[in-house]
C-alpha cells in the first residue's frame, strides 16, 4: 500500500478566491440590510460594511475553534449557545474597531447576524445557480487541504438514506419525470437500479427499522402497543421505550455494527457511534465527539444562523401552502396547524442540514457505514398528501442531498457506495372521523358500553426533533438540564396521548372495576385492547362481555375487516360480506382480505399471533379510488393494509449484486443488505443473524 501523502495545514486552491469574493459580497450586503433593518445596528455605507464582512471573516476564522471547543465543555447545550449567539460576538467584534459603525445591543447584533445569513444564503444561491452546497463547502475544504486516512481505504463504504415513507409509484413518477435531477441521473445512466420491496404488516417506521438495521420485525404490532406481559405501554419514538424495544431485539450484530454510524434514526443497528438516535438518547449525551461535531455545524456561518431564516420562510410557505388548499377546497385535506408548521420548519429548516453535516463528517473520516432517516416527505405528506406540491418539494431537497454527498463521496478517504431506500410507502384518503363524523375511540365506546382512551396522536416527526434535543441535554451542567427540561415539556406534549393510555392500563390493572378500552391508531390500522387484562381475549370472551362490539365494528361502513382470535381456528378475518381463517386458508363467503394484496393473508397471520396483538384488529375501507380512512387525523398514512403504504422502494449501484426477487420483509431486506456489506469486505468476523442470504451470486 502507498504512503498516504504529507498533510499540510494549508493549500491554495483557485475556487477558494471565488468563493472568498462571493463570501464577501454577500455578507457586505447582509450587513447593509441588517443596517437598514436593525435601529441598534449601524453601519454608514458599503465601504465600511465590506471592511466589517473582512473582519468578520478574520474573527471567525480566529474565534470559532475555541467557541466550538468551549461549547463542547459545557454540554451539549452550549453548542446550542455557541450556535445563536456566537455569530452574534463575532460580528460585534468585527465593528469595534470601524469608524460609523455601531451596535448598541446583544439583541441588534443577534437580528444582524440571522439577517446577513439570510442574505448570504440568498446571494449565494443566486451566484451558484441556485444549488446548497453551502452546508458541506466548508467540510469539503477541510477534507481537500487535511485528508484523513483509513487503515482500509481499498474498501468501500455504504451510505445507506431512507427517504422516510416514499412509496415506489412516486419514486417511479419523479425519476420518469425528471423531477428528482441526482436519481434520475443515476437510474439513466445505469450506474444504479431500482425496485419495489414489500414491507410486512405493519408498514411502519418501528417494525421497519428494527428490520431492516437488526434483522428483526417480532413483537412490534404498531407504533404505539400494550405488552400485557409488563403491563405497559411502548411508544416507539419515545427514547426510554426505543431503547427497551432495540434491547429486545439486538444480537450485537446488527447492520451498522461493523464501524457504522446511525444518524437520526430510532434504533441503532448497533453502531459504535449514534447521532441523534432514539434509543441511543442517553449514550449520546456523554459522547464528546457527537457534542464536538453538533457544536461545529451549529457554529458555523451555515449553521443554526442560516437555519434560522430558511426556518422562517418555511413558515410562511406553509401558511400560505395550507390555507391555500382550503381556497381551493383540495381533499383529501386535514388541519395543518401551528404544531406541524413549527415541525416543519424544523424539520426542513435545521434538522435536514445537521444529518447531511453529521453523515458528511462520518464519511470524511472515513467510517464503513451510515444509516441516515430523512423524515421531510413523510411528515409533510402525513398533512398535506403524498402527491402534492410540498411533499413532492421536499422529496426533491433529500434529492440534492445526495448530490452533496456525491461530492462529499469525491474526496472521502474510502470510496463510498450511496443507497437509498424507504421503510415503507404511502396511503392516502379521508380520515376516518372526518367520513363518518366520529373517531374510532368513539365507536368502540358506543358499542361497547365502556370507556375508551383514545391514543392516535402521530408524533412521528415531533419525535425526530425531540430525539436531537434530547440528545443534546446533559446532567453535567446549567445549560445540559436547562435543556432536558425543555425536552420533557416537549415530551410531555408530544406523549400525552400515550401517557393517559398507560395510566388506564395501570389503573385497569390496579382496581379490576370498570371497563375500559385502549384504542392506538397507527395509520389505518386500529389496535384495540380491553385494559388491564394479562392475555388475548379470544372472540367468545369479547362476545360474552361486549355483545355489540365485534358485530359493529364489522359492520361499519368505514371498516373493511377485524381480526380477532378465537379458540378452535386461531385468528380469524371477519368482514361483511364473509370469514377468512388465516391459518389454514379457509374461506367462508366473500373474502375479506381479497381487496389488500396476494400478501394479505400471510401478513395477517403474523401479525395476529405476536404475544403483543391486540384483542381486536381494526383495518379500514380502501375504497374504489383506492384510499384508505386512517384512524390518525393524517391524510396520507401507513402502518395497515390497503394502497401504496406496503410498496417501499431501494435504489443500489450497480457494483453490488441485486436481489434474485422482490424482498419480502425489513427482515429480508436486512440480509440483502448484510450480503452487500459482506460483499463490500465489511464483517469479516461478525455472525450474520437469521437466516440464508437473500442476494444473487457474483458470476
Amino acid at each position: 500500500m502507498s504512503a498516504a501523502p504529507p498533510r499540510r495545514w494549508f493549500s491554495f486552491r483557485p475556487g477558494d478566491v471565488l468563493r472568498a469574493v462571493l463570501g464577501l459580497v454577500g455578507a457586505a450586503l447582509g450587513l447593509l440590510v441588517a443596517s437598514w433593518l436593525v435601529p441598534s445596528f449601524v453601519i454608514d455605507g458599503p465601504v465600511q460594511a465590506f471592511v466589517v464582512a473582512v473582519n468578520v471573516a478574520v474573527w471567525g476564522f480566529l474565534l470559532r475553534p475555541v467557541l466550538v471547543r468551549l461549547s463542547v465543555f459545557f454540554g451539549w447545550a452550549g453548542a446550542a449557545f455557541v450556535g445563536l449567539f456566537g455569530q452574534a460576538t463575532i460580528i460585534w467584534l468585527a465593528t469595534l474597531d470601524v469608524e460609523d459603525t455601531r451596535v448598541s445591543s446583544i439583541l441588534g447584533a443577534v437580528l444582524a447576524s440571522w439577517i446577513v445569513a439570510a442574505v448570504s444564503m440568498a446571494f449565494s444561491w443566486i451566484a451558484t445557480a441556485g444549488t446548497e452546497d453551502a452546508a458541506t463547502a466548508k467540510l469539503l475544504r477541510q477534507a481537500r487541504r487535511r485528508p484523513a486516512t483509513v487503515a482500509d481505504p481499498d474498501v468501500p463504504g455504504i451510505v445507506f438514506v431512507q427517504m422516510d415513507g416514499v412509496p415506489f409509484p412516486v419514486l417511479d413518477w419523479s425519476v420518469r419525470a425528471g423531477n428528482l435531477p441526482t436519481l434520475c441521473r443515476w437510474i439513466r445512466d445505469g450506474s444504479h437500479h431500482m425496485a419495489e420491496w414489500r414491507p410486512k404488516l405493519p408498514a411502519t417506521t418501528p417494525a421497519s427499522q428494527m428490520g431492516i438495521l437488526h434483522g428483526s420485525i417480532e413483537g412490534i404490532p404498531a407504533f404505539r402497543w400494550v405488552d400485557r406481559a409488563e403491563g405497559k405501554v411502548y411508544v416507539a419514538n419515545k427514547p426510554a421505550d426505543a431503547a427497551l424495544i432495540e434491547a429486545a431485539h439486538s444480537d450485537g450484530t446488527g447492520l451498522l455494527a461493523d464501524d457504522g454510524v446511525s444518524v437520526s434514526n430510532l434504533f441503532t443497528g448497533d453502531a459504535p457511534t449514534a447521532y441523534a438516535t432514539m434509543s441511543a438518547v442517553q449514550r449520546t449525551q456523554e459522547t464528546k465527539e457527537t457534542r464536538l461535531t453538533l457544536a461545529s455545524f451549529l457554529a458555523s456561518p451555515n449553521g443554526l444562523a442560516r437555519a434560522i431564516p430558511r426556518m422562517t420562510g418555511e413558515v410562511v410557505r406553509e401558511r400560505f401552502q395550507s390555507r391555500r388548499a382550503i381556497r381551493r377546497d383540495v381533499r383529501p385535506r386535514v388541519h395543518r396547524g401551528w404544531g406541524f408548521v413549527g415541525e416543519r420548519a424544523a424539520l426542513t429548516g435545521v434538522l435536514r442540514d445537521l444529518n447531511t453535516n453529521l453523515v458528511a463528517s462520518a464519511m470524511l473520516k472515513g467510517r464503513r457505514s451510515i444509516y441516515v432517516d430523512y423524515v421531510d416527505y413523510d411528515a409533510i405528506a402525513h398533512h398535506a398528501g403524498m402527491l402534492r406540491p410540498e411533499s413532492l418539494e421536499a422529496l426533491v431537497a433529500i434529492d440534492e442531498v445526495l448530490a452533496r454527498l456525491e461530492k462529499v463521496a469525491e474526496v472521502s478517504p474510502r470510496p463510498y457506495h450511496l443507497v437509498v431506500l424507504s421503510d415503507h410507502g404511502q396511503s392516502q384518503g379521508a380520515i376516518f372521523a372526518e367520513r363518518y363524523g366520529e373517531d374510532l375511540a368513539a365507536v368502540v365506546s358506543r358499542l361497547a358500553a365502556a370507556d375508551a382512551v383514545d391514543a392516535s396522536l402521530n408524533a412521528e416527526g415531533a419525535g425526530a426533533l425531540h430525539s436531537v434535543l434530547a440528545s443534546s441535554s446533559s446532567g453535567d451542567t446549567v445549560l445540559g438540564r436547562a435543556l432536558a427540561r425543555t425536552t420533557d415539556t416537549m415530551a410531555e406534549h408530544t406523549f400525552a396521548d400515550s401517557d393517559q393510555a398507560a395510566a388506564t392500563e395501570e389503573s385497569a390493572r390496579g382496581e379490576g372495576d370498570d371497563e375500559r378500552f385502549l384504542v392506538f391508531g397507527s395509520g389505518n390500522l386500529g389496535l384495540v385492547y380491553v385494559a388491564g387484562e394479562s392475555h388475548r381475549l379470544v372472540l367468545q370472551e369479547l362476545s360474552d362481555r361486549f355483545p355489540e362490539l365485534v358485530p359493529g365494528l364489522v359492520a361499519h361502513p368505514g371498516v373493511g375487516f377485524v381480526v380477532v382470535d378465537t379458540e378452535e381456528h386461531g385468528p380469524v378475518v371477519l368482514g361483511r360480506g364473509g370469514e377468512h381463517r388465516v391459518r389454514d386458508g379457509v374461506v367462508t363467503g366473500e373474502d375479506p382480505l381479497a381487496p389488500y394484496g396476494d400478501h394479505a393473508a400471510e401478513f395477517v397471520l403474523r401479525a395476529a399471533t405476536m404475544p403483543e396483538a391486540p384483542d381486536i384488529y381494526v383495518n379500514s375501507i380502501i375504497d374504489e379510488m383506492g384510499e384508505v380512512a386512517a384512524f390518525e387525523g393524517l391524510v396520507s398514512c401507513h402502518g395497515g393494509l390497503g394502497g401504496w403504504q406496503d410498496r417501499a422502494m431501494i435504489v443500489w449501484p450497480d457494483a453490488l449484486p441485486g436481489p434474485a426477487e422482490m424482498v419480502v420483509g425489513a427482515d429480508a431486506l436486512h440480509h440483502l443488505l448484510v450480503d452487500w456489506l459482506e460483499h463490500l469486505g465489511h464483517r469479516q468476523d461478525l455472525a450474520r443473524r437469521g437466516r440464508a442470504p437473500v442476494a444473487e451470486p457474483q458470476p
